[in-house]
């Protein structure tokens, strides 16, 4: 009786040791899999001033203060969601999207460094755009809110919301975007010089060059 008592006491402290074991080793990866918060402060730092030491060259040369570009062809940034940021430069790593400037400069970058200047990014304020052709803003206000039914192109808003906002970490925010930058990803995305977004790709080939330029200035215009 003291024997089978015996044996099945350390059974059980076996077990409370197994259970505790497994206990510890849950809690360990959990801690070792939380990913490390953005560091927006990090991320400006990078953003401003670069880091000669690694090659990286300031983002605010082409994207402009606060991630407000004046240079037309390079997009605007401030205010774009944090997600959708950090997909894009490490989409420029590979084969989804290249680009002769940021696919260089994006290898050069580390997984937190993406993540934190695209904290310091999402919470700028961005500068009004505006639309320039009074000609073609009416099509392009047309297809972006309703599509182009008899070419199956959908509506724009249903993605990037009626303002241009964007659905974070989904679809971008593209509200007073320029329309040069604009006219050229929709050309890229329809051509496959840039592939990381199938329905992109998908609804670019239906659409014409006017179709591209009437969309374009109606969402520069969005606020």
């Amino acid at each position: 009786m003291n024997r089978a008592f015996l044996s099945f006491s350390k059974s059980l402290s076996i077990l409370a040791l197994a259970a505790s074991s497994l206990v510890s080793v849950a809690h360990a990866n959990e801690h070792a899999a939380k990913p490390a918060k953005a560091d927006a402060a990090k991320g400006e730092a990078l953003y401003t001033n670069g880091d000669a030491a690694r090659g990286i060259v300031a983002c605010v040369s082409c994207h402009g203060a606060a991630g407000n570009s004046t240079i037309s062809v390079n997009p605007k940034l401030s205010g774009q969601h944090e997600a959708y940021i950090v997909k894009q430069l490490t989409d420029f790593t590979g084969p989804a999207r290249n680009n002769a400037v940021m696919t260089t400069f994006s290898k050069l970058m580390t997984a937190d460094d993406m993540k934190n200047v695209a904290a310091f990014l999402a919470v700028q304020k961005p500068k009004a755009g505006a639309a320039k052709n009074k000609d073609i803003v009416k099509l392009g206000e047309t297809i972006y809110r309703a599509g182009i039914a008899e070419k199956n192109v959908a509506a724009c808003a249903g993605c990037h919301s009626p303002n241009g906002a964007g659905i974070p970490a989904q679809f971008p925010r593209i509200a007073g975007q320029h329309q040069d930058y604009t006219i050229a990803q929709l050309t890229n995305f329809r051509t496959g010089v840039r592939k990381n977004s199938p329905q992109m790709v998908t609804i670019a080939k239906r659409m014409s060059d006017d179709e591209m330029k009437a969309v374009a200035d109606y969402v520069a215009g969005l606020k």
